[in-house]
């Protein structure tokens, strides 16, 4: 079983138990989005020792717990399981990191970002507009697929530009991943882990 050196951020105990089945790895339980200062800054000294991810739920307050982090520990890693592979079995519960398979846990691991300010801004709004990710109909689909095929989670069109300059996608990333939209490709992209 691989051994992840960094700790894992989940939101609760189903979480911890259903990632330890995938991976050797320890994780801190935000229990919730409303993360206390007490955690804040566990997580804090953690990320400073052995590095942290965040692997939260993809749903709202997965992100809202992913930006309280992000905002507080510039360092964090993140992880992004997609609601396909997120969703349960059965038609009651909601989407959550307990319900994925092991398989889909070991390749989100496989595919962590860490976020950097000073990366450079490679997609201009033109080229986004341009791709149908933002400003018609058809946008928030697409981005919901181009987020799960970069593995980058859910954005809405003020937030793709800005998450894709910081988790350093290249040109070549995202035009792999426009070919992939538009049927192109069914392959896995390319390695974009740091």
């Amino acid at each position: 079983m691989k051994r992840i050196k960094e700790v894992l951020v989940v939101e609760g105990k189903s979480d911890t138990e259903r990632i330890q089945q995938a991976v050797d790895a320890d994780t801190i339980e935000t229990r919730g989005s409303a993360i206390s200062d007490e955690t804040l800054a566990l997580i804090d000294r953690l990320a400073q020792t052995r590095g942290v991810i965040v692997f939260t739920d993809p749903d709202f307050s997965g992100e809202k717990i992913r930006r309280i982090i992000a905002d507080e520990i510039p360092e964090a890693k993140h992880a992004f399981l997609d609601k396909h592979a997120a969703t349960p079995d059965k038609a009651h519960g909601s989407l959550g990191v307990e319900h994925a398979s092991l398989a889909a846990i070991r390749q989100v691991l496989a595919q962590v970002y860490t976020e950097s300010e000073s990366n450079p801004e490679v997609i201009s709004r033109e080229e986004l507009m341009a791709a149908n990710l933002v400003g018609n109909h058809a946008a928030k689909q697409r981005r919901l697929e181009l987020g799960e095929y970069l593995h980058l989670g859910y954005v809405n069109a003020k937030q793709l530009q800005r998450r894709l300059r910081m988790f350093g996608i290249t040109k070549e990333q995202f035009n792999e991943a426009l070919t992939h939209l538009e049927g192109g490709t069914t392959h896995e992209p390319t390695s974009h882990r740091d």
